[in-house]
């Protein structure tokens, strides 16, 4: 059981990692506590009370306070982030205690354990704003959404911004091959197909191959394995968590999987060739993914089929205009003269993903 006293936990030191500490004497709740901190991938500061000036009660990200405690830490200087932490849920002067305290959150073990893992995890791991989140689809088979997803990805670390890039159709046959990296070292979306729970956003970044400034997260070439929509969930949201953006390239069929990524996703790209066929076929799936995703723009390819142009286009699928995709010559040679899509920096391809990103990031009110 958990329950919210006063305000909001404190944030993890505006963005940095930090430590929780532990106020108890109490052994047993000690040892649980322990535990859960390195579930969490946390080492924790232990107290028997509040520390000496200078220790860790104003600086930790995170206070954990024994029930057995309260007594000692009451002339605390108040602050967030305070969780009062006890076993008896029958007790109700427990939250007479946590409003002396200044708790903002009283937990009761073991049935709020999950959820304290996680608050240790995220003042751990230095949570901040999460990742502006993108995802591309293709209107119809070779729309060039794939490319697209390439493009944004590779302009955005161009910028320096951290940036991972998701490879979610298992059957496209890979986003590190379009990038070039298909023998590059780092694991592939089957090594997390039993991910269950909590992932940590600063291991699974480690973890996958490094391609042009950004990170891939994509398919290997063994056997279709199917991903869990649970791990799905666990894994995407790791990736938000380190900030930066995410770019994912998204199958046209609508799973429990897809729809997973579909909610972690901040707004959504639809690429429509210019052709009646294409703008018929956009709209069966523009109408499957708004089920899930309210923002979802339209971002038009030509050449352009007699009567229609990008405005029309936009209007007959009845969703707002992201701009025309422009044709990279270079792409359509062979291996596309060895560069991946959005490289050159000064070529139309990198100049819409740049304009993109620009409009996007003031929407969100910045990265």
């Amino acid at each position: 059981m958990t329950g919210t006293v006063t305000h909001d936990p404190a944030p993890a030191a505006a963005g940095r990692p930090g430590q929780p500490l532990i106020v108890t004497e109490d052994a047993e709740l000690l040892d649980d506590l322990l535990r859960l901190c390195a579930a969490a991938g946390a080492t924790p500061e232990v107290h028997p009370g509040v520390p000496e000036r200078g220790g860790g009660w104003e600086a930790a990200p995170l206070v954990l306070v024994g029930d057995d405690a309260t007594r000692r830490v009451r002339g605390a200087a108040r602050r967030r982030g305070v969780v009062l932490v006890g076993r008896d849920q029958d007790d109700a002067g427990v939250w007479k205690r946590a409003v002396e305290i200044g708790a903002d959150h009283v937990l009761m073990l073991p049935e709020g354990e999950q959820w304290l893992v996680d608050r240790i995890a995220d003042v751990a791991e230095g949570v901040g704003r999460p990742a502006l989140t993108v995802g591309v689809i293709g209107g119809r088979g070779g729309a060039g959404a794939s490319t697209l997803a390439c493009a944004l990805a590779v302009t955005s670390a161009r910028e320096g911004v951290r940036t991972l890039l998701v490879d979610a159709d298992p059957l496209g046959g890979g986003l590190d091959v379009l990038l070039g990296g298909e023998s590059a070292e780092g694991l592939r979306w089957p090594a997390f197909a039993g991910s269950r729970g909590r992932v940590g956003g600063g291991a699974l970044e480690e973890s996958l191959p490094q391609l042009h400034s950004l990170r891939v997260l994509s398919w290997d070439r063994g056997d279709c394995v199917a991903v869990p929509p649970q791990a799905v969930r666990a894994v995407l949201a790791a990736a938000r968590r380190r900030g930066g953006t995410v770019v994912v390239d998204l199958p046209r069929r609508l799973d429990d999987g897809v729809a997973e990524t579909l909610a972690q996703l901040d707004l959504a790209l639809l690429v429509v060739p210019a052709e009646l066929r294409a703008v018929a076929a956009a709209g069966r799936v523009a109408s499957a993914v708004g089920m899930v995703l309210r923002d979802l723009r339209v971002a038009v390819r030509g050449p352009y089929a007699p009567g229609l142009d990008d405005r029309e286009v936009a209007r007959l699928l009845g969703l707002p205009l992201a701009g025309e995709v422009p044709v990279e010559p270079g792409l359509l040679r062979p291996h596309g003269g060895g560069k991946p899509p959005g490289a050159t920096s000064r070529g139309p391809l990198a100049r819409f993903c740049t304009e993109f990103w620009e409009r996007a990031l003031v929407e969100a009110g910045g990265v």
